[in-house]
């Protein structure tokens, strides 16, 4: 049983069990001091995200079945290392993230209004309204 929070403070949900993600290969986006790409943002690949992550030097489309890594394609659920998604995202090439899959320490790095523009499954969450003390 995993104790780990996604971004809404939840219970982390599985990223994808097929291709079996995370650091730890469970299928969720949980972490430790050991990882240290901070595999924690559950992105849904796209062609385009692929070819980018390619280009900078970590293809992620090609199998390598000596890591039981099938290689991922368009649609795929993936761990992603938070620093590529953010390279990403300052390119103008990040992939949608599934919130529910994404761990809480992706907060401290990336804002709730950028993950809630890339959210594909955040319906019905509000940012809550900061209070105005005058």
């Amino acid at each position: 049983m995993s104790l780990a929070k996604n971004v809404f403070g939840e219970d982390l949900a599985v990223c994808s069990a097929d291709p079996l993600t995370g650091f730890f290969r469970t299928g969720k986006c949980e972490t430790c001091g050991d990882d240290h790409g901070m595999h924690t943002v559950c992105a849904v690949m796209t062609a385009e995200f692929l070819q980018f992550s390619k280009r900078a030097g970590n293809d992620l489309s090609t199998p390598v079945p000596e890591y039981r890594f099938p290689g991922l394609k368009d649609g795929d659920r993936w761990c992603l290392c938070l620093p590529r998604w953010l390279e990403a995202l300052d390119a103008g090439m990040a992939p949608k993230l599934a919130l529910r899959s994404t761990h809480i320490s992706a907060i401290e790095h990336i804002s709730m209004e950028i993950l809630l523009e890339y959210a594909v499954d955040a319906d019905g969450y509000v940012l809550p309204i900061p209070d105005d003390e005058d």
